[in-house]
């Protein structure tokens, strides 16, 4: 059978429509981890220790030795949150390789605001120095500074 310009055309418009439904359930999905982030941080567990440093880590130089012995003062905290949050790395046996795109994009949203919180806060040095601590290759540090540039997180 012979397509018409019609069937083309008719096709291309479903086709439009599915992909545009698929990607509202990713929306829907990231609403919902957007909502929930860091949720377990108010829990009694967490929320102490976190109370604890987090104001000190404001002056501090992410990955610095001063802000890395902060954190190991509430590592119990840590290693919790991590657990129950998949947009860590350490939340995976398999670090950053095991995590979703999703997961990806929660922890690039979390490493801008996280840096944001800084004086010295920089997204790009973040995911250059996020490259020798989690192992990730050039090819996903250039996704994730692709990402961030487009959506204007860096210039």
């Amino acid at each position: 059978m012979t397509m018409t310009r019609d069937d083309v055309m008719r096709g291309t418009c479903e086709h439009a429509s599915r992909v545009g439904e698929l990607m509202l359930q990713v929306i829907n999905y990231l609403q919902g981890r957007a909502i929930c982030h860091d949720a377990s941080k108010f829990t009694a567990d967490e929320f102490d220790s976190f109370a604890e440093v987090t104001p000190g880590l404001n002056d501090l130089t992410y990955g610095s030795e001063e802000y890395k012995e902060q954190l190991r003062k509430i590592k119990p905290a840590i290693t919790i949150h991590y657990q129950r949050n998949r947009h860590h790395p350490e939340h995976f046996a398999g670090g950053i390789a095991d995590m979703t795109l999703i997961d990806l994009m929660e922890m690039l949203a979390d490493w801008r605001a996280a840096g944001e919180r800084h004086k010295d806060g920089d997204l790009r040095a973040s995911i250059e120095k996020n490259a020798e601590r989690f192992g990730y290759d050039d090819t996903l540090k250039r996704l994730l500074l692709i990402t961030a540039s487009s959506l204007g997180w860096i210039a």
